[in-house]
Formats: structure tokens, C-alpha cells, sequence
């Protein structure tokens, strides 16, 4: 028997060409243009999927679908919308749709899609509470597009995601926006920098300690995990974690549950991992620096955030909504022109998301025309330029400011963060110099050997790697 399908759209040359595509694969399809039209045709015929549009003449298809799905509870929906935002993804998700495509889309894959939906016995949703605000996730770049869909297939679980990206690409909003989007948005969201921790506190920071197990363990503590009970543990940078903390990691990971350091109790761990890196973990566990057997825990669903270079379409989109929300937070509202915007997205963005938010705050402070042209943002590129970066007793003073005008750590981790980020290509600099001599490249550091190896341990860098003759 062949599987019928109900197609919703009221563009033709889409309608058509979707019609074609799926009577090639043995389909039936019925098409009509409008949400009246439609409620005719399911009251009247048996279909096996529907395949409907966002946006019609007499109404919402999403708004209407859960009516649909009340009275037609096995149909499985496949929503296409040109309305390409992470608010139109989660609403087709939660709603009940089987799957959602943003326009355009890939044909084949719509084709695949429908012919799966329509051998399927009930369409696999749930159905879930609308959010009522968007988070901050911004574009509507094809990019963009497959993170929202990620995004939105991992809502009604709890699959260990691992967010790929460079830095300042906007990881952690995204594992906000799977928290909050999510079933579990009435828990608590927990988020930790593993790279932040000192390697001595990192095990009690994410398990807790009991009173005396250490020096300065004055009193029972709750690590994170406890504190996400019921919620979402993001774990950020986690290719930087210390080799100990990754064993004990893995093993709540495959126990379901923790001890504290210094205790003997074991405690059952209810929450969602959502894991994060700016770093390639492969080459990381082909030198032995990141378990394998962990990383095929964290990796089971991976969404990777493509780099702002990559997404030039989305700058003015993300440029004004950093500019309207600088003028939330007490600076003077402003538009930008035409031709600014154009040379917003010439620009390298090496810094990604998180430094164009700091731009456009910059440029709304220092602005003194409603309308940001051309020439504000040449002064201001031409600004960063010309600062002196390693000049006589500026070096650090001014590393330092271009580091945190593009990083964000985690509040409270501030301090720890900057030692991280300047103290690993320092020793790595000295190794360089020396060849990969630790005795010579502690002199050059002017510090003990030893506290060299502790270091050098302690940051997982294997001086190995600069011996001339290796």
C-alpha cells in the first residue's frame, strides 16, 4: 500500500517542487495552501504525514498544529519555515512536529525525512511548554540554522551533548538554551570552567569534600554535581581538565553516581551533562592527554558552532541586538548605517561573537551620533591597531586588556582564568627557547626546576615536544 502525504504550503514553486521530489519516492500527495483547506483534507482522508508551512494566508500552521495533533495523534508533522530563528525550531519541536526544516533546505534530505515520518507508527514528540522568550542565539545563517535544529531534537532527553566551537562563539548560550528550553528547566543550571580550577581542587569542586579531608576543609562542602540535582552540569573547557579529575568524571558518568573527596558514601547524581571545548580532542587523545573512553561518553551528541567569520549574514542581526541592549544597560540608543554594516562584516572577527558584543558596547559608548558610520568604525578598528602590544612595561598591562575584551570566564573564575591563559604559552615560550632544556628554561623563567616539572605537569605540557632532537 502507499503511504499518503498531506502537503501544507502556499508557495507554488516550493509546493511543486516538494510534490515532485516525494511522488518520485511512492508517495501519495494531496497539497493545499491554507490552514481551512487543510483541516478539510484530514477530516476527509488517512494520511501517513503531513509536511506543512509556517506562515499561511488564514493563520500559524505551528499555532494550530497542537489542535491537529489533539484530534490526529499518530500523524507525524514535519514543519518548513522561513521564519529561521531558534524560537521557531523549539516551537515546531515542542509543539509535537516529527522533524522541523528551515528554508531552504536540502530536498534530499526533506525527501528522507518524510519517507521515514511516513513508515513511522506515531510521531516522536511530547508535547512541551512554549517558551516564552527567546535566548539570545541570534542568525539565520544556514550554520545557524543546523545548530537550532541540534538544538531542538535534544530538548525532551537528556543525552550527554558536547558543544564544539571556538572561543567566544557563544557555547555556554547554547547549553543555557538546551537547560531552559528543556524538561529540566525548572532545575537548577550549574555551570564550571574545569580549566579555571586549580588541578588540586578541581575533584572537590565537581564531587564535594567532607570536613577534614583536606587542609582548609573546615566543613562538609557540595560540588557541582550535587548542586545540578535535577538540572543541567555544563562543563566548560573540557579538553583542559587534569588527567585524575577525568577518571573520576568518567566514572560518575558510567555509575550514575559521586563520592566526595574524603568520604565513603556514594550518592545517586540526577542531572543532565552538557560538556563544552574550543580545543580538537582527538589530537588531545592521541598524545594521551584526553581519555578516549570519556570522550565517546561526552561526544553522543555533538553540536558544532560554526566561527562568525563563517557566518558573515549574521554580524548585522547580532550587531544591533548588541546595540539595543547597550542601550538596556544605560548607553545612548543607536542604529548603524548601511555602509557599517558592510564593513562589519569584512572584518575577521577572531574573537568571534563575544568580540563583536564588545565592539558594538564600544562603539555605543563612544558614538556621539544617533547613526554609527563608517568612520566610527574605522576609528575604532584603527584604536585597537595602534595598541602598543608589547612595548616596554605595557606588555602584560595591555595582553591582558585585548585578553579580556574577547574572553568571558565563568563569575567567580577571573583570576584563575588569566593565570591559565598567560602562565601555559609562557613556560611553553621558555621550552621553546631552550630547546626543550628544563634546567636552562627554569633560569630563563628565573624559578626552581622542580616548580618548573610541577608546572609544566600541572598544565599537561610535555617538554618533549621542543627538544630539538626529538
Amino acid at each position: 500500500m502507499k503511504r499518503r502525504a498531506l502537503l501544507v504550503e502556499d508557495d507554488f514553486s516550493i509546493a511543486t517542487v516538494i510534490k515532485t521530489a516525494l511522488i518520485a519516492e511512492g508517495l501519495d500527495v494531496d497539497h493545499c495552501d491554507n490552514i481551512s483547506e487543510r483541516n478539510h483534507f484530514l477530516e476527509v482522508n488517512s494520511y501517513d504525514v503531513m509536511l506543512t508551512d509556517v506562515l499561511l494566508a488564514d493563520g500559524d500552521g505551528i499555532e494550530t498544529l497542537s489542535t491537529v495533533l489533539e484530534q490526529f495523534p499518530d500523524l507525524p508533522v514535519i514543519v518548513l519555515s522561513a521564519q529561521n530563528t531558534l524560537d521557531t525550531a523549539v516551537r515546531a519541536t515542542n509543539t509535537g512536529a516529527f522533524e522541523y526544516f528551515p528554508k531552504p533546505f536540502d530536498l534530499d534530505e526533506l525527501v528522507r525525512a518524510a519517507k521515514q515520518a511516513a513508515e513511522s507508527i506515531k510521531a516522536k514528540g511530547v508535547e512541551g511548554e512554549q517558551q516564552a522568550e527567546a535566548l539570545p542565539l541570534i542568525g539565520r545563517s544556514q550554520a545557524m540554522q543546523d545548530v537550532y535544529r541540534m538544538i531542538a531534537r535534544v530538548l525532551r532527553n537528556d543525552l550527554t551533548v558536547l558543544i564544539l566551537g571556538e572561543s567566544g562563539t557563544g557555547k555556554e548560550l547554547v547549553a543555557e538554551a538546551i537547560h531552559q528550553l528543556g524538561h529540566r528547566k525548572n532545575g537548577p543550571f550549574v555551570a564550571v570552567n574545569t580549566a579555571a580550577i586549580p588541578k588540586e581542587l578541581i575533584e572537590s569542586e565537581l564531587f564535594g569534600h567532607e570536613k577534614g579531608s583536606f587542609t582548609g576543609a573546615t566543613a562538609r562542602s557540595m560540588g557541582k554535581f550535587e548542586q545540578a540535582d535535577g538540572g543541567t552540569l555544563f562543563l566548560d573547557e573540557i579538553g583542559d581538565m587534569p588527567a585524575e579529575a577525568q577518571t573520576r568524571l568518567l566514572r560518575a558518568l558510567q555509575s550514575g553516581r559521586i563520592r566526595r573527596v574524603g568520604g565513603n558514601e556514594e550518592i545517586a547524581i540526577n542531572v543532565r551533562i552538557v560538556a563544552a571545548t574550543n580545543r580538537d580532542l582527538e589530537p588531545l587523545i592521541a598524545d594521551g592527554r584526553f581519555r578516549e573512553d570519556l570522550y565517546y561518553r561526552l561526544n553522543v551528541v555533538p553540536i558544532q558552532l560554526p566561527p562568525l567569520r563563517e557566518r558573515s549574514d549574521d554580524i548585522e542581526p547580532l550587531a544591533n541586538h548588541f546595540l539595543t541592549i547597550a542601550a538596556r544597560e544605560g548607553l545612548s540608543q543607536h542604529r548603524l548605517s548601511s555602509a557599517a554594516v558592510t564593513l562589519l562584516s569584512q572584518m575577521p572577527w577572531r574573537g568571534n561573537v563575544r568580540e563583536l558584543r564588545n565592539f558594538m558596547y564600544r562603539a555605543a559608548l563612544l558614538s556621539r551620533e544617533e547613526e554609527i558610520d563608517v568612520a566610527t568604525i574605522r576609528s575604532l578598528t584603527e584604536e585597537r591597531r595602534s595598541e602598543p602590544r608589547f612595548s616596554e612595561g605595557a606588555d602584560f598591562h595591555t595582553a591582558l586588556q585585548n585578553w579580556l575584551m574577547v574572553s568571558n570566564p565563568v563569575a567567580g573564575t577571573l583570576y584563575h582564568s588569566a593565570l591559565a591563559a598567560f602562565e601555559k604559552p609562557l613556560f611553553e615560550h621558555a621550552l621553546s627557547e631552550t630547546e626543550g632544556n628544563q634546567l636552562r628554561a627554569a633560569q630563563l623563567l628565573g624559578i626552581n626546576r622542580n616548580t618548573l616539572r610541577k608546572r609544566l605537569g600541572d598544565l599537561e605540557i610535555n617538554p618533549e615536544r621542543f627538544n630539538a632532537k626529538a
